[in-house]
């Protein structure tokens, strides 16, 4: 069936000409004969819900933007969160201390590591100086903004080392932690912040002593996630849990814990991208088409500094790499660090947030990370519809979505060292198009 649309489109050139830079309005014309590169969109066939795209929002994320000068803690927060910004949908937090705040805690911490099973010690008093204010300013920008929590560690007590860094959760003690999250989700919600999803653990199969961790294997995830459902079920939580929370390299993990009893009461898996290959994913596509997947961790930083070659990467990888193996929401690591990659609390020295603010110059940079979410998070609303797009050149890579008011949003990007002309088609219309090299386009297609 013929149709014409109206596009709107923004650009992002790897030279940094443009930066999410808005083109001239165009409309899609009746042509057939057209040949070279194509983009084909096919509206009709579609894939998984979308829930969003951002980073997170850990407790030095929130100190570095709540220490900005007023004014500039406005400008960025509507820069990352606000309409006229990128919007960003979809953030995580740390239940707890990571290896990006200001130093180790838990929300039950208890002196000598005494023992408290009722959890009167419990508390989330420490969020309620940075994270949380920051937290219902983006919902405030935001209101559809979806927040998930992952824990470094169970409170020292709980672990065999009665340590926070490295260790393992006691079997004795599964009741209790599923208690712990209760506790932490009723305390949001007293907030006004309603936690999306949790995952058991993060990073699960690693463990050090630099920073809070845990190491939880796939067959005690498994026993924990049920007594997790069972606790959430009984305190009529809706909050969804996601499974595994590490890299594409051990795929038996989240399969394993999704093939067990505790499959009724997970979404899906989480996923990060520091070891293996985003073609793992595809396992999990296959093998549990009605169960989610989400990419939930992944960090640039100061090894990865060509701008061009970073965006290449990301949306080969992270981006549409994961959301064309059916990923329903992308999120990178820390939105904003200082000038040092900090403040930090061991673990990686050298990562780049989504924006870095210079405390000596009182600058904000926003890098690449921050054009590659907002190509996404900007124009992909949540609930939007993947849809089917098809190039015909393996150098032009592309996603497609189907937003809940009818537009069609489609991200394209440029692997080629030099720009590319390409047609995009859409229901026997199309229309020409120029992409810079390593560039990103964002079209807005809306029916005539």
């Amino acid at each position: 069936m013929k149709k014409l649309y109206d596009v709107k489109h923004f650009i992002t050139a790897g030279n940094k000409s443009k930066l999410l830079n808005e083109e001239l309005e165009t409309s899609t014309e009746f042509d057939l004969n057209v040949s070279g590169l194509k983009v084909t969109i096919n509206p009709e066939k579609t894939f998984q819900v979308m829930d969003g795209f951002g980073a997170a929002m850990t407790e030095s994320s929130a100190i570095v933007i709540a220490n900005l000068e007023p004014s500039k803690r406005t400008e960025v927060m509507n820069q990352l969160f606000g309409p006229d910004g990128i919007g960003i949908s979809f953030i995580r937090i740390a239940m707890g201390a990571s290896d990006f705040s200001l130093n180790d805690f838990t929300y039950n911490d208890t002196l000598g590591n005494v023992t408290d099973l009722d959890l009167v010690n419990f508390t989330i008093e420490r969020d309620e100086t940075y994270l949380i204010p920051i937290l219902k300013e983006a919902l405030a920008l935001n209101p559809d903004l979806l927040i998930m929590a992952s824990p470094w560690s169970a409170p020292a007590w709980m672990k065999d080392n009665k340590n926070l860094n490295g260790g393992r959760l006691l079997s004795q003690y599964h009741e209790v932690y599923a208690n712990y999250f209760v506790k932490f989700i009723d305390a949001y919600k007293a907030h006004g912040i309603d936690i999306y999803a949790v995952t058991p653990q993060n990073e699960p199969l690693h463990e050090t002593n630099g920073y809070p961790s845990m190491y939880m294997p796939a067959s005690q995830q498994i026993e924990f996630v049920y007594k997790l459902g069972q606790a959430f079920e009984r305190e009529s939580i809706d909050t969804l849990i996601f499974a595994y929370d590490h890299n594409w390299d051990r795929m038996d993990y989240p399969i394993s814990v999704l093939n067990s009893k505790a499959a009724k009461y997970t979404a899906g898996a989480a996923l990060h991208g520091y070891g293996g290959n985003v073609s793992e994913t595809s396992r999990l596509e296959r093998l549990f088409p009605d169960k989610g997947i989400w990419f939930t961790e992944i960090s640039g930083g100061l090894w990865a500094t060509s701008f061009p070659d970073n965006i290449t990467w990301n949306m080969e990888n992270i981006f549409m790499g994961m959301i064309n193996r059916s990923a329903k929401g992308v999120l990178m690591w820390n939105i904003a660090l200082d000038q040092d990659n900090g403040p930090k609390n061991g673990g990686c020295q050298n990562c780049r947030g989504v924006l870095t603010s210079n405390t000596e110059t009182n600058t904000v940079t926003m890098n690449e990370e921050y054009y590659i979410i907002g190509h996404f998070s900007k124009f992909v609303e949540r609930d939007a519809l993947r849809i089917e797009s098809i190039s015909n050149n393996g150098n032009i890579i592309v996603s497609s979505f189907k937003n809940p008011d009818g537009s069609i949003a489609v991200i394209v990007h440029n692997k080629n060292t030099f720009n590319a002309s390409i047609f995009l088609n859409i229901h026997e219309s199309s229309q020409q198009y120029n992409i810079p090299a390593k560039g990103i386009a964002s079209f807005i297609l809306t029916e005539k």
